[in-house]
């Protein structure tokens, strides 16, 4: 589901009522916790968080036009949906939050490669999301996101 709006408060009131409390929550989770050097975007994929062009001008490989994104949140038809490319990437910050996970909510964990799905809004575990925000500076993700390109070309 792509967004179409041009604003973090144009896409909150896009959304379905329920959704808009736990995405604000977890967007000020996220900059509370995030470290310096990443930029707060709206994109075709959600609210972003990225490595902007001025501190690494390649952008994403895919698209360089498009910053690097490193985190994205986004309200999807059933669930609300984090995207955290770093557990995608970090083997040992995937193995770290997947263990992490039981001790701060009650819900399975319902996650892919880099997408963890929340489809309870209560269950949203807050303060993991903040660790985990907090757990990869913007030059640590530079570094993980070229050392994984490498093993694509």
């Amino acid at each position: 589901m792509k967004i179409t709006a041009d604003s973090f408060q144009e896409y909150i009131d896009s959304i379905p009522e329920d959704r808009r409390e736990p995405m604000i929550q977890l967007r000020k989770t996220i900059l509370d916790n995030l470290p310096e050097g990443f930029a707060e975007s709206i994109g075709a994929y959600g609210l972003g968080f990225c490595v902007p062009h001025s501190l690494y001008p390649s952008g994403y490989h895919c698209d360089p036009k498009q910053p690097l994104y490193f985190i994205n949140i986004m309200s999807q038809k059933n669930f609300i949906a984090l995207y955290h490319m770093g557990l995608y990437g970090d083997k040992k910050l995937h193995e770290w939050f997947t263990n992490e996970y039981s001790k701060h909510s009650k819900q399975k964990l319902d996650m892919g490669k880099s997408c963890i799905r929340f489809k309870k809004m209560e269950q949203i575990p807050y303060n993991l999301i903040g660790e985990l925000a907090t757990k990869i500076t913007q030059q640590e993700w530079i570094e993980v996101y070229e050392k994984n390109l490498r093993k694509i070309d």
